[in-house]
């Protein structure tokens, strides 16, 4: 695991700043603070800074070169096949026993088509001098960042969107379309970012750039695998052994793995099958301990832990240390990014950070096996859109006036949010009912609009628009950020190459099986873990904001968000942001999803465009 980042020239003549390697470096050192190697060429630099999880000698600190030295790898992430890769190779004069370094006797045979050819999560840069080439290339799902810009006749590259900034030519022009996405989703998909100058290669592709321009291949298409018939005991007995599988991969390391839990399946899941992979009393456990009652689990964490005997760790998630993350995650995050779970998920990684390295997390399950309670909602809205339009317009009455909570994900807050955009086109719904909630007026100048198009059925098709874009986007973007920031490696074994084509693959009533979500994974999982566990009631990390907008930091709201103060950026109405405000302070509405949204573009744009 590291931050990898470099500048190339593309017309081949001497870079213009080759110093500014150096500030790209410092911008990156939270990824990898146990080492740091450059190599240099009048054309090209590139730099690592390393955390060391596989072979902990420096001889495996990169970047690595190829025999001759005319070819230059780096790479952020795992690669869970070296083993195979490197015995394919046994000529190869490896300098280290490092899973990157199988990486580039496969570029020497097969060029960029060695992309397809790993399992693991990676954001990795080749520079090919002999062709005066450089290949950037993301893992299928889109676990590890990577980001490019031009600058003149310069390509300039880096694990996160800070690292380039430091270079003094990059311009801070916003990107419409990107403030746009924001503001409907809470994060913005790639490729673009808010800056009009920066870019991210898309997960499941690579580019390659050469004075003759850029080719971008995607090797990785989820939405190319065929729904294939299974028995439902077909499928449940080929879940667990993949599933299986996928963790003895990803416990793969030379450092200590620990586990985030909550008490829930995913978790549990992961936690189990470690244990029994890596043995009993060698796991740590982590779970976030929040005082609200609605938001806390480490009561079913500790259980769980306690039946398991792993080496359990519950982590303090209060206002003070929820402030303490706050500053963490705004000052040194270079995207906005309005999922509050960043937060203590930051403070499970720093915490984690005194007893482990690398860490499992559940991201992936839901999406890929039917987890969110959306998918319900896909499957009731046709028999809500057939009632009468008088029943429904009581119904809707009624719903609205029910007093608003600031409890976690309330029946009556799920309930508000089905009956406002049932009606509407599955994808359009779908989109309302996982984005931000604030109103199209927020904006004070017209944004480009959503373009909603989609052939496939609803349920199936939602579960691939959330991995193509609320995980991809979000999720995995909260979980790499709030790790690195702790310099801890986080790994998705739900994510898993053969998982992943596998869950794709399965039909929708194997993963929503009428209104029960991830049926076959909470079938397969009754192999390993108590009923009681398997089928307890979802409830997922996230954070008291509701209240938090109310009192504990009220005064940081009322700055960010002040009328003056949000006329001067341009970006917002002040008056609707106002009244969004007066509502929720008020208790007439609970607007902390679309509040939190404003509240977190106030501090990057405070921070990061100044």
């Amino acid at each position: 695991m590291c931050g990898i980042y470099g500048m190339v020239s593309e017309s081949g003549v001497a870079l213009d700043h080759p110093e500014v390697l150096d500030f790209m470096g410092e911008a990156l050192r939270h990824r990898g603070p146990d080492g740091r190697a450059v190599l240099t060429h009048p054309n090209a630099v590139i730099g690592t800074e390393r955390l060391r999880i596989i072979d902990l000698h420096e001889r495996a600190d990169q970047p690595f070169t190829a025999p001759g030295s005319h070819v230059w790898l780096e790479a952020n992430g795992e690669i869970y096949n070296a083993p195979e890769i490197r015995a394919k190779y046994p000529d190869y004069p490896f300098r280290s026993q490092s899973d990157v370094e199988s990486i580039l006797p496969l570029y020497l045979e097969h060029g960029p088509r060695a992309v397809a050819m790993l399992d693991g999560m990676f954001g990795l840069a080749i520079w090919d001098n002999r062709t005066s080439s450089l290949l950037l290339a993301r893992d299928r799902a889109g676990e590890k960042p990577l980001f490019y810009a031009r600058v003149g006749h310069e390509l300039l590259f880096a694990s996160e969107l800070q690292c380039l900034l430091r270079h003094p030519s990059i311009s801070k022009e916003l990107d419409d379309e990107g403030i746009a996405d924001y503001l409907r989703n809470g994060y913005v998909s790639e490729p673009r970012t808010m800056f009009r100058a920066i870019r991210r290669i898309e997960a499941g592709t690579y580019a390659r750039f050469t004075e003759r321009g850029q080719e971008v291949v995607r090797y990785w298409d989820p939405g190319a695998f065929a729904i294939e018939k299974r028995s439902p005991r077909e499928a449940i007995a080929e879940t667990q052994r993949l599933v299986e599988r996928a963790v003895e991969k990803q416990v793969m390391s030379d450092v200590p793995v620990g586990v985030f839990v909550s008490g829930g399946l995913d978790s549990s899941i992961l936690a189990t099958l470690a244990s029994k992979v890596i043995g009993v009393d060698k796991v740590h456990t982590f779970s976030a301990q929040f005082t609200e009652e609605s938001y806390d689990e480490s009561g079913d964490a500790a259980v769980l832990a306690q039946r398991m005997r792993t080496r359990h760790v519950p982590v303090r998630t209060d206002e003070t240390t929820l402030l303490e993350a706050l500053q963490r995650v705004t000052t040194g995050v270079g995207e906005p990014l309005a999922d509050p779970a960043i937060l203590p998920t930051f403070l499970l990684a720093r915490t984690a950070r005194q007893h482990v390295k690398v860490i499992l997390s559940g991201e992936g399950a839901d999406e890929l096996f039917g987890g969110y309670p959306t998918y319900i909602g896909h499957k009731v809205a046709p028999i809500y859109d057939a009632l009468p339009s008088f029943a429904r317009a009581a119904l809707r009455k009624a719903v609205q006036s029910v007093p608003a909570s600031g409890k976690k994900v309330t029946f009556e807050f799920l309930l508000k949010k089905f009956v406002s955009d049932a009606e509407k086109p599955w994808l359009e719904r779908h989109m309302a009912w996982f984005g931000t909630g604030l109103p199209s007026d927020v904006a004070a100048r017209s944004l480009p609009p959503a373009n909603y198009d989609s052939a496939r059925d609803a349920l199936t098709g939602a579960m691939l628009v959330d991995y193509r874009g609320y995980l991809r986007d979000n999720l995995l973007v909260k979980v790499d950020r709030g790790t690195m920031l702790s310099s801890v490696e986080a790994r998705a074994p739900y994510l898993d190459r053969d998982v992943t084509a596998f869950a794709l693959s399965l039909p929708a009533d194997l993963r929503v099986r009428y209104l029960e979500t991830k049926w076959v994974l909470k079938k397969a999982a009754e192999k390993w873990l108590p009923k009681d566990v398997i089928y307890r009631r979802k409830r997922g990390l996230s954070v008291p904001i509701a209240s938090w907008i109310n009192h504990g930091l009220r005064g940081e709201v009322d700055r960010l968000l002040a009328p003056a103060r949000v006329q001067r950026d341009g970006i917002l109405d002040p008056r609707v942001v106002s009244r969004l405000l007066e509502e929720h302070r008020s208790g007439r509405a609970n607007h902390a999803k679309p509040l939190w949204t404003l509240i977190m573009l106030q501090y990057w744009l405070e921070r990061w465009t100044r």
